[in-house]
């Protein structure tokens, strides 16, 4: 029997991770930005993900941004924190502290740069519900970022196997890969869009709500396009979805969070500062997202 998932459904936000312009954590921005998005609509709060930077910041920066938001959230969202890390011992420590700290789940990337065969992840995600057996975990699939992708019948098999693998952040882009997990899950198991631009269409088939990017951007009409789409307001959620659509696909002209932050920055939520290896977005894609930005009324 899976653990209790009723909170897992609609908009959740990967949280961007605001640094000063020395590269140090702006720990009042995140603060600031976490109270936006409660306030925006937002129930569920993922911080230490792939827009958060997390592959840049150290165990101890991963903590504090964890402990923050869950002081931040406390009675208003739910926290689901990013532990992925392609040791899986490591990500089993990550883990550990996240549910410490008071994470209400914890998510993880397919083991990167290992490259391992579904047995391999199969034994990975397997290995870290068995050691947490009592925090309620969440498999990310994004072979765009890791080289692998997790196959819809190794997600089947640990829905099926571990009680605390209650979910899946599925961002393949895979439609079918996704119908097949919707369509054999078992009971309680959520599947979570993982793509802005696809939310509408998986919720339509039967998805359970949406990790998003853009909603770091406009908390309040991506609350309620997901709100819309899971309450089969069709028409609602459609105009909310074509609204959205251009940012929706601006955000990943360069690697994310590169836009998000530049356009965060506009806005003046943040300062636009990202951890090396990424770099500010080019000319070219400022100058777009400006306009995009202008024509939804967020500069």
């Amino acid at each position: 029997m899976k653990n209790n998932t009723e909170w897992l459904r609609g908009c959740a936000t990967a949280l961007v991770t605001p640094f000063k312009n020395d590269g140090a954590i702006d720990e009042d921005c995140l603060r600031a930005l976490i109270e936006r998005q409660i306030t925006g609509g937002v129930k569920l709060l993922v911080p230490c993900g792939t827009t958060g930077e997390s592959a840049t910041m150290a165990t101890e920066e991963d903590q504090r941004v964890i402990r923050i938001t869950v002081e931040m959230a406390q009675g208003r969202a739910k926290v689901i924190a990013g532990a992925s890390n392609n040791n899986t011992r490591f990500a089993i420590r990550n883990a550990r502290n996240a549910a410490l700290l008071g994470a209400d789940a914890v998510m993880f990337a397919a083991p990167y740069y290992n490259k391992p065969t579904q047995a391999g992840l199969y034994a990975h995600y397997r290995a870290i519900a068995e050691a947490l057996p009592e925090t309620s975990i969440v498999i990310y699939n994004v072979p765009g970022r890791t080289a692998v992708n997790v196959k819809a019948e190794t997600t089947l098999r640990l829905a099926n196997d571990c009680a605390n693998i209650v979910a899946v952040k599925e961002a393949s882009g895979d439609v079918a890969q996704i119908m097949e997990i919707l369509r054999d899950r078992p009971e309680g198991f959520r599947v979570l869009s993982g793509d802005d631009a696809l939310t509408l269409a998986l919720i339509a088939l039967g998805a359970d709500g949406l990790v998003s990017v853009i909603s770091n951007e406009t908390p309040e009409f991506t609350s309620q396009m997901v709100n819309a789409c899971l309450a089969e307001e069709w028409a609602v959620a459609r105009k909310l979805h074509y609204k959205l659509l251009p940012l929706m696909n601006a955000n990943f002209v360069e690697t994310s969070p590169g836009p998000v932050k530049a356009v965060m920055a506009m806005m003046g939520l943040l300062e636009e500062t990202l951890r090396l290896p990424l770099v500010a977005v080019e000319a070219s894609t400022r100058s777009q997202l400006k306009t995009i930005a202008s024509d939804l009324g967020l500069i």
